[in-house]
């Protein structure tokens, strides 16, 4: 390497040195003399030079508590920040006039704070400000979440002095579909036998008898008419009678088989502001008569599909529920009597829960499967152990009852459209006229239009919900 680049290359070195070691310049104001000085703005902990064009004799600070002041010259003034605030700083010159009297405030220092929001949440449009000794956030923020965190970091450097000015961007309304499906079997199957003698001789007399032969009015119906009243009319009946010698002999077998299913099926719908509650009922309410000082009151009792939920969108398309859902029906199989009144009870399938899920994502919340089985033998002693003949005295019931529930939630993220492109189930249908109805015996018409060929369309295939 020649003479010339290795001074050069010291020369450089020693000049970046240099640079290295001077201290970066401070923020000052200057005062002029005569002239309203502007704010002076101190960050907490940290230091402002003031000059002043004019060589000043003495100065004072209204509320040391909030700035500390030092003189570096007649000239200059240090002015180092202890508390958010406000203050008075005040110059003399020699002679005892005014020369200027600045205002200084004292803010939290907030460099640090932006450089972490910067580094924590990237990308967010959030605006700092100070606002006496606490921090202004406002802007706009993509998720709840986010938001959240935000709030968070600030309280570090401003515990409870934070406003909240932000509001949340993108879509902040939330459909829940919910879906209650049911299906209810029950089998019963009653097998009953009984046999009755009755004596007519001078020898023999009375009657004897099992089951509900041991009625002789029922056993000598069968005698008469052929028939006999049975506590189960709806029980298939076989009745027998025939005479041996002074000894009539009656025999009655009843069974009843009896199937039965129930399917329940409702979908409500329900769109709420994100952190906002929504209610649902589609039902009725049903009188229940409450005892008084005034004598009988009437309180009201609701029953239907019910639904309660509180969405929380977190962070985007992420959904947090809070559900409270029921189906309730008036169960008129079990009342009580009270004051003169028959109050029937209720059916009712609840849940209360609390998820989380993505928009278009299904979540069964809720499900139940019941089986219920009965089985009962009734039969006269001794005698209904006998081989073959001890079915005369036995009777058997068998009843078995299940039920299977299940309870699907399905958010999705909304926005409202126009009312034109929203179809009613009104729309499907048009009243018809007198010619129609009279003529053609029409009961309804389908109308034109995109409706029109909803209700139109042609279901042969397999839609809606297949349960087997």
């Amino acid at each position: 390497m020649s003479m010339k680049k290795t001074f050069a290359a010291g020369f450089i070195g020693v000049a970046l040195a240099t640079t290295a070691m001077t201290p970066a310049l401070s923020e000052v104001l200057r005062v002029m003399s005569g002239q309203a000085s502007s704010a002076l703005n101190v960050p907490m902990n940290r230091a402002v030079v003031v000059e002043s064009d004019v060589p000043f004799a003495e100065l004072s600070i209204a509320n040391p508590g909030i700035a500390d002041i030092s003189t570096l010259s007649d000239r200059s003034i240090y002015v180092l920040g202890k508390a958010p605030g406000r203050t008075t700083l005040t110059l003399l010159s020699p002679d005892g006039k005014l020369i200027s009297n600045v205002d200084v405030h004292v803010t939290p220092d907030i460099a640090e704070f932006k450089e972490r929001l910067q580094q924590i949440l990237p990308g967010e449009a959030i605006e700092v400000r100070t606002a006496n000794d606490g921090i202004v956030l406002s802007g706009t923020v993509s998720s709840l979440a986010k938001l959240d965190r935000a709030l968070d970091l600030a309280n570090r450097y401003a515990p409870d002095r934070v406003s909240n000015l932000m509001v949340v961007g993108g879509t902040q309304q939330v459909m829940l579909k919910v879906r209650f499906a049911e299906m209810q079997r029950s089998v019963s199957k009653n097998l009953s036998a009984s046999l009755g003698i009755n004596g007519t001789g001078s020898d023999v007399g009375g009657t004897i008898g099992t089951g509900i032969l041991a009625d002789a009015t029922r056993f000598d119906q069968i005698f008469t008419d052929g028939t006999t009243t049975s506590p189960n009319e709806a029980n298939g009946r076989f009745s027998l009678g025939f005479s041996a010698g002074a000894l009539e002999f009656a025999v009655l077998l009843e069974a009843l088989e009896s199937k039965g299913m129930v399917r329940t099926l409702a979908e409500p719908n329900l769109t709420a502001l994100s952190g906002q509650e929504a209610k649902f009922l589609a039902g009725g309410e049903y009188p229940i008569p409450v005892p008084d000082n005034d004598g009988i009151a009437i309180e009201y009792k609701p029953f239907g599909v019910e639904l309660n939920f509180t969405p929380v969108v977190v962070d985007g398309d992420i959904i947090n529920l809070t559900i409270n859902a029921s189906v309730s029906s008036i169960d008129t199989t079990t009342s009580i009597e009270a004051n003169g009144f028959s109050v029937n009870a209720f059916k009712r399938r609840e849940t209360s829960t609390t998820v989380e899920m993505r928009d278009g994502e299904s979540f069964a919340i809720a499900g139940l499967l019941q089986d219920d089985f009965r089985d009962l033998n009734g039969q006269v002693p001794w005698l209904g152990d006998v081989p073959i003949l001890g079915a005369l005295f036995r009777s058997a019931e068998y009843q078995r009852a299940q039920s299977e529930l299940v309870i699907i939630v399905t958010p999705h993220l909304v926005t409202p459209v126009q009312g034109e492109a929203l179809a009613l189930p009104t729309d499907r249908v048009r009243i018809p006229t007198e010619r129609e109805l009279f003529l053609f015996g029409d009961v309804a018409k389908n109308p034109k239009g995109a409706a029109g060929e909803v209700a139109r369309q042609d279901f042969s295939s397999s839609y809606g919900y297949v349960m087997e």
